[in-house]
């Protein structure tokens, strides 16, 4: 395992740092720090206690994430609630979301995450983050040399009336022309349909960290296929259509199917050694989106958490 089986986020707080709560002094801390060098070398960074409020967000999120990035091209249902941030994915609260890495599956993904806790749940809803060099080293080999080729990612967007998200919502545009010239730079196929728009892309499985050279799991084989659903009417959707038109699927890069036990390996192995951040209201948890996968626990009760991302 290399040694990196213990890891877990670095906690930072007031106490930790020698500062005194509050936004102000958190944004006093991190401009006096190579943030770039502590994330990179951490992984994931636990931000607790200094008492970070919605109105006093955008500073510390200016220091944490230089240049925010619009989420263009995601795949997840959330709502846009300010400057590039957004809610976390609006799932229903009763499913898990296993551990993946922020848009592994497009040409290009952020480099940085940051999460928020605006409202914590009632129980439950905990981040789970795991080492994703740590996933790759779970995997059985048999399984990895088959994923060594790569896969294919398929999405059917809807032109407004549909399954899943439109394609104005996830490229955030009502241009056609911007969507076919994002499509093209990202070397991804896609055809119009009467329906909306359907778009393929060949990608890896792994990919490695541009400064630390590790490589890691990096896909959402398990997300895409209907093997690593909890969601009992995506389960029936899945019965009742062909792949080829379901709202998003999966395959590997030769369009051969990848069984259900690979996918459930990948789901199980990954939720199974990530550490659970549980949060509280102020909380902010930045990641590096190569080093470090997420997901999301269960919960009851309201749960707000704010997203955003940077390059």
């Amino acid at each position: 395992m290399n040694g990196h089986e213990s890891w877990k986020p670095l906690e930072i707080s007031p106490e930790s740092v020698g500062c005194a709560p509050g936004a102000e002094a958190l944004v006093g801390y991190l401009a006096g720090i190579d943030l770039t060098a502590l994330l990179t070398a951490e992984k994931a960074l636990v931000f607790r206690g200094f008492g970070v409020r919605p109105e006093t967000l955008d500073p510390v999120m200016d220091l944490l994430l230089p240049r925010r990035l619009a989420y263009v091209h995601g795949n997840s249902p959330r709502t846009k609630v300010g400057r590039n941030v957004y809610t976390s994915t609006e799932y229903p609260a009763r499913y898990t979301i296993s551990m993946h890495n922020e848009l592994s599956y497009a040409a290009s993904w952020p480099a940085r995450l940051l999460f928020f806790c605006q409202i914590a749940a009632e129980t439950g809803g905990a981040t789970p983050v795991v080492d994703a060099a740590l996933w790759l080293d779970s995997l059985d080999p048999q399984l990895r040399a088959d994923f060594a080729g790569g896969l294919r990612y398929q999405q059917n967007l809807h032109d407004g009336m549909g399954l899943g998200k439109s394609w104005r919502e996830t490229f955030e545009t009502d241009s056609r022309d911007e969507v076919e010239e994002f499509l093209a730079d990202s070397g991804a196929d896609w055809q119009w349909t009467v329906d909306g728009l359907r778009v393929s892309q060949l990608r890896p499985a792994t990919t490695r960290h541009p400064v630390t050279g590790a490589e890691v799991w990096f896909n959402q084989a398990d997300q895409w296929h209907p093997a690593g659903l909890d969601d009992e009417i995506a389960k029936v959707m899945t019965q009742v259509m062909a792949q080829d038109e379901l709202p998003q699927s999966v395959t590997f890069a030769d369009g051969s199917p990848i069984p259900d036990e690979y996918v459930t390996q990948i789901r199980d192995r990954g939720l199974a050694a990530a550490i659970d951040v549980d949060w509280r209201v102020g909380d902010l948890l930045l990641i590096d989106n190569v080093l470090t996968a997420h997901g999301r626990r269960p919960y009851t009760g309201d749960r707000r958490i704010l997203v955003a991302m940077s390059d």
